[in-house]
């Protein structure tokens, strides 16, 4: 382990946030975006994340989504938002937390655990920036994906 936290999950975390970018960028959901980009080219930047951290985030966004094919969306909850909006870095983070609880408790594989919290309910919540789903507690978020409520 170098820094804080753990190399996977700072790769993770990195990850998390390319996703939130392409997704602000195109205008897509974040499903819609882990779908375009396949667990082929999720693997590829959870793989090398260090190495696409130290590149430019506009590159690299741009070229997933050039070899990925992601069309422009209409899904604009930058635009909705009447409060202040967190960064793609904030939203990776909350996701990350949450794909690791995921891959934790149901003893699964990252990515696998990535497509599940990107294709649940609590995605929707999570991208509501009008509501304060977002900055909970790590655990209540997890909680909420594990049970099906939110409380």
């Amino acid at each position: 382990m170098t820094g804080r936290e753990n190399k996977k999950e700072n790769d993770l975390f990195f990850t998390c946030s390319l996703i939130d970018y392409i997704a602000r960028k195109t205008k897509n959901k974040r499903s819609a975006v882990v779908d375009a980009l396949g667990k082929a080219s999720v693997q590829k930047i959870y793989d090398l994340a260090d190495v696409y951290h130290s590149d430019n985030i506009d590159t690299v966004s741009d070229s997933f989504i050039q070899s990925s094919s992601i069309p422009n969306g209409s899904f604009d909850n930058i635009a909705g938002a009447r409060y202040a909006v967190p960064s793609h870095w904030d939203i990776g983070k909350v996701y990350k937390r949450l794909i690791s609880g995921i891959a934790r408790e149901k003893e699964i594989p990252v990515i696998d655990a990535l497509f599940e919290a990107y294709h649940s309910f609590v995605s929707d919540k999570i991208d509501d920036y009008n509501s304060s789903f977002y900055y909970d507690a790590p655990q209540n978020i997890l909680n909420a994906f594990l049970y099906g409520v939110i409380e």
